[in-house]
Formats: C-alpha cells, sequence, structure tokens
C-alpha cells in the first residue's frame, strides 16, 4: 500500500479521518488503518501533526524507452471511408514527429478488408508511411479482433506515441490496447505537446533505472496530454513517465487537417496479422443504422446551435428550419440538453463535440466558458442573443443583439440573396 501509517507515532486523534474524503481510514482500538478505499491522495499525510503517515509508494521500475520511436495515428475508418478525425491527427502526429526529431516518422495505422487503397489518402495528408494490417476477420470493428493485431504491431514496432480519435470506436479500441501493453492512457485530449529533457533526469526522477550506464546526450520525449477535468472547469496535463507507448485519444474537431498534398509519396508496409476466429469472443450478425436522424457535428460546415434563450423545446424547430435552410445541422448548448429540449448528440462543448464549422450560428446561448471550448476554433461565429453582455460575444465575429425569433426568421428570408444581404447590411448602417 503506497500509504503507510507507522503504529509507533500514531496517537489516535484521528485528525486524519476528518481529513479523508473517501473514508478510507478506520479506527481500531487506538491506532488508524488505512482500508481498501484509499486513493493515495495523501490528504492523510498533511494533517498528520506526528508524521505517523507515510508515503510508502516507491518508483516504478521502467522499460527501456530508448527502444521505442516515431508516432503512429490509428487511422480509423468506417465502411471504406476514412474518418475526419484520423485526418486531423496524422497532421497533429506530423507537428509531433518535427518536435522530436527530424529523424522521426508519423505512421497511418490501417486495419480492415481491402482496405489498402486508403493509404494514399493518409500518405498526401501528412504520414511519412502506412502500416496495412487486412484480413476477412478484420471486415467488421469488433474489440477482440483490432485489439489483438493493433497490440501485436505495437510489441513488434515499438512507437513511442499512439493517437486515436475519441470516437465511439476510438474510445473502445484504445483502452483496451493500453492494458494489453500496460501503459497509460489519456482520454479526450484537447492539446498536445513534446517536452524534451535530460533522460538521465528523467529516469533519476520517475524511475528507479540505473543511470550509469546512460548516455549524457540522450534526451527523453515526453508527450504533455492536456484535457478538461472536473466538468471542464479546469484543464488537466498528464504524462506517461514510466511506460511506453504514450496513448492518448484525441476530440474530433479539435487538431487542424494538413492541406492535402497530392502526388506525396510515403512508404506502404502490408503486415500479416496472426488471428483466428476463436481470438474474437463476439460474431457480428448484422449493422443496423440508429432511426433517428443522425448528427454529423464534426463534419458540418455550419452549425445553427440554440441554448436556453430558445425558452423551451418548441424553439428548435425554428432552429431546424434555420440549418435546413443554410445547408447545416442543428447543434446545442449544455442547458437545452440538461432540460431535455434536444438529445444529446446535437450537444457542442466540452463535455459534447469540439466542433470548427466555416460558420457557428449561436442562438439564444449566453457563452459558458465549456460551451465557449468547443466551438471557439470556428472559422466564422454569429451570436444573436438578448442580453449584450453575453460573453459568447467576446468570442463572436458578428454579434446580433435582438430578438432571435424576429432574427432568424430575417436571416432565413435572406439568406442566399447577396445583393438583398448587401442592401440591408448598408441601410441598417446609416441608421
Amino acid at each position: 500500500m503506497a500509504v503507510k501509517i507507522i503504529d509507533e507515532k500514531c496517537k489516535g486523534c484521528k485528525l486524519c479521518l476528518k481529513d479523508c474524503p473517501f473514508e478510507a481510514i478506520d479506527m481500531v482500538g487506538k491506532l488508524a488503518v488505512i482500508n481498501e478505499k484509499c486513493t493515495h491522495c495523501k490528504q492523510c499525510i498533511a494533517a498528520c501533526k506526528f508524521e505517523a503517515i507515510i508515503d510508502d509508494e516507491k518508483k516504478a521500475a521502467v522499460a527501456d524507452l530508448s527502444a521505442y520511436k516515431d508516432v503512429w495515428v490509428y487511422a480509423e475508418q468506417r465502411g471504406g471511408k476514412m474518418m475526419n478525425v484520423a485526418l486531423e491527427l496524422i497532421g497533429e502526429g506530423r507537428r509531433l514527429a518535427r518536435e522530436i526529431g527530424p529523424a522521426t516518422k508519423v505512421w497511418a495505422i490501417l486495419i480492415g478488408e481491402k482496405v489498402s487503397s486508403l493509404s494514399k489518402e493518409c500518405i498526401e495528408f501528412g504520414a511519412d508511411g502506412v502500416y496495412i494490417i487486412e484480413d476477412a476477420l478484420l471486415a467488421g470493428y469488433t474489440t477482440d479482433g483490432y485489439t489483438k493485431v493493433f497490440k501485436d504491431l505495437i510489441e513488434d514496432k515499438k512507437p513511442e506515441i499512439v493517437l486515436f480519435g475519441a470516437t465511439h470506436i476510438g474510445r473502445d479500441l484504445a483502452p483496451r490496447v493500453a492494458a494489453r501493453l500496460n501503459t497509460g492512457l489519456t482520454a479526450d485530449c484537447t492539446r498536445l505537446d513534446i517536452k524534451v529533457s535530460s533522460y538521465i533526469d528523467y529516469a533519476e526522477k520517475y524511475t528507479t533505472q540505473d543511470t550509469s550506464d546512460l548516455d549524457p546526450k540522450s534526451k527523453d520525449k515526453a508527450l504533455m496530454q492536456t484535457r478538461p477535468a472536473f466538468g471542464g472547469n479546469l484543464m488537466a496535463t498528464i504524462m506517461t513517465p514510466n511506460t511506453r507507448p504514450q496513448m492518448a485519444t484525441v476530440r474530433p474537431g479539435v487538431m487542424t487537417r494538413r492541406e492535402r498534398s497530392k502526388g506525396a509519396k510515403g512508404e506502404v508496409i502490408k503486415v500479416k496479422p496472426v488471428i483466428s476466429a476463436t481470438d474474437i469472443r463476439i460474431t457480428v450478425k448484422d449493422v443496423v443504422k440508429s432511426a433517428k436522424e443522425l448528427v454529423s457535428l464534426t463534419d458540418a460546415e455550419i452549425i445553427c446551435s440554440g441554448g436556453r434563450g430558445l425558452g423551451g423545446p418548441d424553439g428548435f424547430k425554428l432552429i431546424k428550419q434555420f440549418a435546413d435552410k443554410v445547408g447545416g445541422v442543428v447543434g446545442s448548448s449544455r442547458a437545452a440538453v440538461d432540460a431535455g429540449w434536444i438529445d444529446h448528440a446535437h450537444q457542442v462543448g466540452q463535455t459534447g463535440t469540439t466542433v470548427k464549422p466555416k460558420i457557428y450560428f449561436a442562438c439564444g446561448i449566453s457563452g459558458a466558458i465549456q460551451h465557449l471550448a468547443g466551438m471557439q476554433t470556428s472559422d466564422m461565429i454569429v451570436a444573436i442573443n438578448k442580453d449584450p453582455d453575453a460573453p459568447i460575444f467576446e468570442v463572436a465575429d458578428y454579434g446580433i443583439v435582438g430578438d432571435l425569433y424576429k432574427v432568424v426568421p430575417e436571416i432565413i428570408a435572406e439568406w442566399g440573396n447577396a445583393d438583398s444581404l448587401y442592401e440591408a447590411t448598408i441601410d441598417r448602417s446609416s441608421e
């Protein structure tokens, strides 16, 4: 156990009991005893005035981190179509690889059946190379099948960093692979950075590794993984100090996709997986798409979002009419979802979907920080709100102070008529 109580020093004062937020300390007679609820938060150590509680955790041993190299991106595809988040991550992987050093490459990992044709797309969007794992057993996604072949490839090639999109599949696959490799995983990251430091300093700080034979010039490349915590009220930066690869899932729409370089060349390696039907414990009989309207916020070029200012669920009828007119999709704030006015699939924000459309219409949305974090990188933001002091106006490119039930119908009526819009702008500017 990491937290240890020294019986000879314990006075039975119960100060540690009062400070423990997890009820992880019991009194046995006059002595405090740590129970199985302990999370190693160490609050009891600070509470004890008699130095009777100590941190007995030993630094973990570490593998040879210098054996790991390159950045990998899981190139998620569905039905032979590449997911946008995969292309975003290839661009981000390229940036990270260049920060680590010129010898570092970014590899896309394609898994499925008859997916070789997608390798060209991966390379043209920034991958230096592509590993292709094809087999009839991998035609449809299964947790067991994809986990096994991905884990086997990682153990063979030893990448330093592995990135997944925080999609339904990515959130299922990444933790399984990490658990099989006994390494760490940070979920739903919104920012990634590289911290280069002396490997000797790193090993002495975080591990029990003998540093006497290490090259003084060797460098460790730590992936700094930033993600929202406590409902988006703070941002936590996380490291994986003792194990490799360093793994993270990244929210769609957060990273910028590189411009496609037509005709770019890269290395393509086909890997024959070692897999059999007995490795897969489930059988996919059929795939049934949802009967309800599907929402693709991450791919939308225009999003029309409604918030608490709509006043009720009927307000989304106007937002749907607005979205249909401008060729967009319907989004919402968390307040509207929590009120039961619209399905969670439409939610934009840190606890919903992070988006980056060409135009984002915020209708009746005040602009809580959690919502802003999910849409503030949009190319253009148009805010419509009665409150001139609403925080949404601080990030908006265009702000309209007024009743959305009057403003939105006017936009719908004028949309697509550039001359009318221009004349309307001139008329209003002269008032």
